[in-house]
């Protein structure tokens, strides 16, 4: 009789989308996983480090498309825990930058099941960088602000009023349908000329970007047909990209006609 594995959960962050950006503690977690519960944003090459023998479960959730609720995935982790031993959760991102990390490691230890976390590259750092965007830069921006769009309650995080009065820059995540409340919020603080950079499916062959001013920002939305998901970044450290010089150039060439 085969003996019963100890149930065991490790939360792992799969980056923000390309799969070269799991971390090598991630990978080894993979490897060691019985079951893998995966997120609509973690890129499912990334199962490819898991054993071929392993349960794979999607639970995406994306706007207007939930396969699982947030209490579904919960009661899954644990019931695929005590079932098959090793769950490893994993989660777009870094499982603790809105990923609801804290709330499943709460439900899953209520059942006195040990967890663990393997950090992962947060996209509001990683896929500004793809585009030359340092989010800090000397001389131009001493911090930045990490603001989801979207709270709980479905509305503007109140933080997106505070972030516009400052001189940080500021990453908005899951806030496209937001998007004219954030440029209202930004121009109501004199800032209609502040560089905005939109960044959709970033770090993957998919990703496409449109630049501009918080002016001109959902007319190029519009062009580029930008949508979800995608990071907005705010601030004069998107202009001081190299590889998004061109953009601005141009964009500047435009308004003197």
């Amino acid at each position: 009789m085969l003996k019963k594995k100890q149930p065991i959960v490790t939360l792992v962050g799969a980056g923000p989308g390309d799969p070269d950006l799991l971390t090598i503690k991630g990978a080894k977690a993979l490897a060691e996983a019985d079951v893998v519960l995966y997120d609509a944003l973690a890129n499912e090459e990334i199962l490819t480090y898991a054993p071929k023998k392993s349960i794979k479960i999607f639970v995406g959730k994306r706007k207007g498309c939930h396969e699982y609720s947030q209490d579904q995935i919960n009661q899954l982790i644990v019931d695929n825990a005590l079932t098959y031993g090793h769950v490893v959760r994993l989660k777009g991102g870094d499982p603790f930058i809105f990923g609801r990390g804290s709330e499943e490691i709460d439900f899953i230890e209520s059942f006195g099941i040990p967890t663990s976390v393997v950090p992962g590259i947060s996209s509001s750092i990683a896929v500004p960088a793809y585009q030359g965007i340092s989010l800090t830069k000397r001389g131009v921006s001493e911090s930045f602000w990490v603001i989801t769009g979207t709270t709980s309650d479905r509305k503007l995080s109140n933080d997106v009023a505070l972030a516009a009065q400052s001189s940080a820059t500021v990453v908005i995540l899951m806030g496209m349908s937001k998007l004219s409340q954030i440029i209202d919020l930004f121009q109501k603080e004199s800032k209609g000329e502040t560089p905005v950079a939109i960044i959709q499916n970033g770090t993957t062959a998919q990703e496409k970007i449109g630049v501009g001013t918080i002016n001109t920002i959902e007319q190029v939305v519009a062009q580029q047909q930008l949508s979800s998901p995608a990071i907005i970044v705010i601030g004069e450290v998107v202009k001081e990209s190299n590889k998004l010089k061109g953009f601005y150039e141009e964009f500047i060439a435009k308004e003197l006609k």
